[in-house]
């Protein structure tokens, strides 16, 4: 017998009793970006493997261990894209918008892809929603994002679920200074290290205090400080950023071991973290990236952006159960036909109610049946309300109305008035 068929280990279906809770997501996002004045970009999910490598870095573990990397038929090194700012450079940088000082804010949504051990909250193909903007330098454009994912927060009632987690890795030069002092630290103490930290002294030494060994944890607590080792301008950036925020109420806490895990960002880096989760606790993050854009072959531009995972946040709101309970039903009514000649009146009667009201969410029964068997289907859509449409509705060219979800006797509603009863029952309803 053949093995049957099945998704790849760690890419799910999303069926059709989750996508309403997406949609709802995605749509609370795209509608606050635009109020905000963002632009929507969309960009391939394959790119040739050089870019990931100049952008993200040989020496990261996405690059050296998750990507999906293959080679086509031309020869080509391909991967499907781990993330979504590099890509999102390339276009800029493909199409010219970003020059001459041109500011772009631009936002994307769609799946990345990882070679990670799968669990709740973390999967090899996963989804999120990015932000980038270019050549805007001070710390008000930072405040924006972390303003706007605030207004976010509120929005979907996870506020009091997620706390902000701020630092400053500064200038490429003073992140240097400060990654010779770091490995001086790690080297004395090398032998009591855990063995992917020892690896990472040698190649990417800053992600050390990214661990979650407790042993390594605890030997930290004396390492040297980021902030010791800041420049001027990136204090003065980060103290401007810290007294935007407080303007606008917004609680944070600084921390020193926040690097990210990608090697393009500088001065601002932060997380949105929840307890709620587990183990995956980071719902969103982002920082600045002032050297990426001429990294990869353009003029210097000022870069900031961020990234929210979206079956993180989905997960989020079913577990503290805010999800709104108009998504449980799919249907705000249900039409029964009985009859040719009265499902003939039922379709040009519905096409009348879309037309008035373009909102409304209507089914018309398909397969015919019994009255049994579509008031059963009626009930089954999750509808308020049913319609009727038979011989004696069609003689007197009224329709039946019955409320499905709660108090209510059925009642005739002339076909001329239906759209009007409609628009306040289902609002009230």
């Amino acid at each position: 017998m053949s093995k049957s068929l099945q998704a790849i280990r760690g890419m799910n279906d999303i069926l059709p009793e989750q996508t309403p809770l997406w949609r709802y997501f995605e749509g609370t996002v795209a509608r606050l970006l635009d109020n905000y004045g963002y632009r929507q970009i969309r960009m391939p999910i394959v790119e040739f493997t050089e870019l990931f490598k100049r952008s993200i870095g040989e020496v990261t573990d996405i690059v050296e261990k998750e990507m999906y990397t293959f080679d086509d038929r031309n020869g080509d090194s391909l991967t499907l894209r781990p993330e979504g700012t590099a890509a999102c450079v390339r276009a800029v940088l493909e199409h010219g918008i970003t020059g001459g000082g041109q500011v772009q804010k631009l936002w994307y949504v769609g799946p990345m892809f990882r070679h990670e051990r799968p669990q709740k909250g973390r999967y090899r193909q996963f989804h999120q929603i990015g932000l980038e903007v270019f050549n805007l330098e001070g710390p008000d454009i930072d405040a924006e994002l972390i303003v706007m994912t605030w207004r976010l927060w509120g929005e979907l009632g996870l506020r009091d679920a997620v706390k902000l987690e701020l630092n400053s890795l500064g200038t490429s030069e003073s992140r240097g200074r400060y990654r010779e002092a770091l490995v001086e630290f790690l080297s004395a103490h090398v032998d009591k290290l855990d063995e992917d930290s020892q690896r990472r002294m040698k190649t990417n030494p800053l992600r050390v205090l990214d661990t979650k060994n407790p042993e390594t944890q605890a030997i930290l607590v004396d390492a040297p400080k980021m902030a010791d080792y800041l420049d001027d301008e990136s204090r003065a950036h980060f103290e401007g950023l810290k007294a935007r925020l407080d303007a606008v109420g917004i609680p944070y806490v600084i921390n020193p071991k926040l690097v990210r895990g990608l090697d393009y960002y500088s001065k601002t880096v932060f997380e949105w973290v929840t307890d709620k989760l587990g183990a995956q606790g980071t719902v969103c993050a982002g920082g600045r990236y002032d050297g990426l854009v001429e990294q990869m072959g353009g003029k210097p531009t000022p870069g900031v952006g961020f990234a929210m995972g979206i079956e993180r946040l989905v997960l989020m709101l079913e577990a503290l159960d805010k999800v709104p309970e108009e998504l449980s039903r799919q249907v705000d009514v249900y039409l029964c036909a009985f009859g040719e000649a009265a499902e003939l009146a039922a379709l040009s009667l519905s096409e009348r109610v879309r037309d008035q009201l373009p909102n409304l969410r209507l089914q018309i029964n398909a397969g015919a049946g019994s009255f049994k068997s579509q008031f059963k289907k009626a009930d089954k859509s999750g509808a308020l309300y049913a319609l009727i449409l038979g011989d004696d509705e069609l003689a007197q060219q009224v329709v039946g109305f019955k409320p499905l979800r709660g108090q209510g006797e059925q009642q005739s509603i002339a076909w001329d008035a239906l759209a009007a009863h409609l628009a306040t029952c289902v609002v009230q309803g």
